[in-house]
Formats: C-alpha cells, structure tokens, sequence
C-alpha cells in the first residue's frame, strides 16, 4: 500500500523528508509521469466507452454516471492506461500511483468495505465483479482530485474484521 514512512536523510543521520514533503516530491513525479504518456487514440477511446458502458450495465450504474466515469477517464492518461491495459490483459498494469497507491492498493481497501457491506447483508455486493472493478477506477479517478482525502479513508477505514471493532 502507500508509504506512509518518513525518509531519513544520508547526511546527518536526522529524519529530512516529512509526510508533506513526500507527498509533493511523488505528485510532482506522477505530474511527470502524466505528461509523458499519449492520449487515447480514437480506436482506444472507443473501445473503452464500449467496455465501460458493459462495466456500468453490469455494476447497476446508469448513463449519468457512465457519461460522468468516461469523461473523467479521458481526462486522466494515467488511469486510461491502466483501464486499458485491464481491457487488453484482464490484469492490473499497476504502475500508475495516485499518492502512492495503485488499483490494487484500491481493490485491497474496497475489499474490507466488500466484507462490510456483506455483513449489512447487501446481498448485491457478493457476486459482483464488475461493480467493484468499476469502483476500483472511479476510486482512482476521484482520489486523482482529492488525494488526502482518500489516502485518509485507506489509512483509517477498515472493515469490520478485526478484534475489538464493535467494543
């Protein structure tokens, strides 16, 4: 999952780099990143409107959300990549990081909130896939925009398996 830790510098022995720090120096990086990847090729797009429009379906979501997913997904090189690299591999790429977290670190943390939301016996999360794929990249997308946010959900949210949750 993200880093968390601090960085001790080399000279001095002494702790240089505080959380705030390392957030700015992995934004600026991924900033980087993002400037050097191509937008989606018509070809690309239309095939990803295609799978997420079946993704939407799948997971319950209307054309509202759809329209508002594909446009954000358009807009973010980084999470198109990775959403067409699943498309093409049905695997996580995983090397787009928003504060340092990747799909799967977003697939992990949606996982204990899977397992919550089957212990309120919603019965519509148990067997769908898609919805929570789908989630994993809207996740992405939002976390894009806000990601303290987010990164404070991963850091402080669990589900509802471990000892001593409900004393």
């Amino acid at each position: 999952m993200g880093n968390g830790s601090r960085r001790e510098a080399e000279t001095d022995g002494k702790q240089k780099a505080p959380e705030n720090r390392n957030r700015r120096e992995a934004e600026k990086g991924e900033s980087e990143e993002r400037q050097g990847e191509k937008q989606m090729t018509g070809e690309e797009k239309t095939r990803a409107y295609a799978w997420a429009r079946a993704l939407c379906h799948y997971a319950g979501e209307d054309e509202a959300f759809l329209e508002r997913f594909f446009e954000m997904l358009t807009a973010s090189e980084g999470v198109a990549r990775e959403f067409l690299y699943y498309l093409e591999h049905q695997n996580f790429l995983c090397k787009y990081q928003v504060a340092g977290y990747s799909l799967i670190d977003i697939m992990v943390w949606q996982m204990d909130h899977f397992k919550a939301q089957l212990d309120r016996d919603r019965e519509s999360m148990k067997s769908n896939g898609d919805k929570m794929l789908l989630e994993a990249f809207h996740t992405m997308l939002l976390m894009e925009q806000n990601p303290e946010y987010y990164v404070n959900l991963m850091q402080t949210e669990t589900g509802t398996d471990y000892v001593g949750k409900y004393s």
